[in-house]
């Protein structure tokens, strides 16, 4: 099973030995987001008092955070739509890799592309603009895994579309994280939403996420209730995901849409 995994993978990992294009590409979008949000940061540092000033750091914290999800998310649902656009879906299948075993590959460029993509933007907050993510101390791990978590059952999500509606669902891979940003609470409390979207917000795991890295920001705080209910809430997420695609997977396996999806 790991050396079907892993050959999956290294097939991926393989597209990155002598192709510049695909590693800038990795940390394209995260470098530059931190970019822009932390000269705005630094504006704010200038131009006001502490309280904005401090308000650049939950600012570069946020988004240092969601390109987390984000970068999970797409990694999983590209790597799948790189085997679709070079039909080769068909040709996994027919392998004695499992449906499981293809997850967990796509789960680990996931992981691997998150990583590539993330921690250039990480070390630019911090030689940039003095702002060190890690300064959370150990918590930061829980966060990382909460934001992966919830970015993997999104892709799963997706995917799951896309095997059921082909090539036309693919957009969904770059716009539905986007979308749940505003309920995520990134930039800002969940108390300041209207009083109709806070239980949407409070449905996603990364509102709880978000929440508590305010909380240890400002005050040094552990949210642990918050921490909790972003775990079960991943759960719930996960597991659903996880349904989804199998339900998914199975009717394009019947209807043998493994074979012409993308075509």
């Amino acid at each position: 099973m790991i050396r079907r995994i892993w050959g999956l993978m290294y097939r991926h990992l393989a597209l990155y030995r002598r192709s510049w294009p695909r590693l800038l590409e990795l940390c394209y979008w995260p470098v530059l987001n931190m970019c822009i949000w932390g000269f705005t940061a630094s504006f704010l540092a200038t131009r006001t008092g502490n309280v904005l000033a401090n308000a650049g750091g939950l600012l570069l914290g946020g988004v240092l955070l969601w390109e987390v999800t984000l970068r999970s998310q797409m990694g999983l649902s590209i790597s799948f739509m790189e085997e679709m656009w070079s039909r080769n879906l068909g040709h996994i299948f027919v392998s004695p890799l499992r449906p499981f075993e293809m997850i967990a590959a796509l789960i680990g460029m996931s992981i691997i592309r998150m990583v590539g993509g993330v921690l250039p933007a990480i070390l630019i907050a911090w030689a940039l603009y003095a702002f060190n993510l890690f300064s959370l101390g150990p918590i930061l791990v829980l966060f990382f895994i909460n934001l992966m978590i919830f970015g993997w059952a999104v892709a799963l999500g997706v995917v799951s579309l896309i095997l059921r509606h082909g090539s036309g669902a693919e957009a969904l891979a770059w716009g539905v994280l986007f979308g749940l940003a505003p309920f995520s609470a990134v930039f800002y409390p969940v108390s300041i939403l209207p009083a109709f979207i806070r239980p949407i917000a409070l449905a996603l795991p990364t509102a709880h996420v978000f929440e508590g890295m305010r909380a240890a920001v400002q005050t040094g705080v552990i949210r642990w209730d918050h921490l909790a209910a972003a775990f079960a809430l991943n759960i719930v997420w996960i597991g659903g995901a996880c349904l989804l695609f199998a339900r998914q997977f199975h009717a394009a396996r019947v209807s043998g849409a493994l074979i012409s999806i993308g075509e």
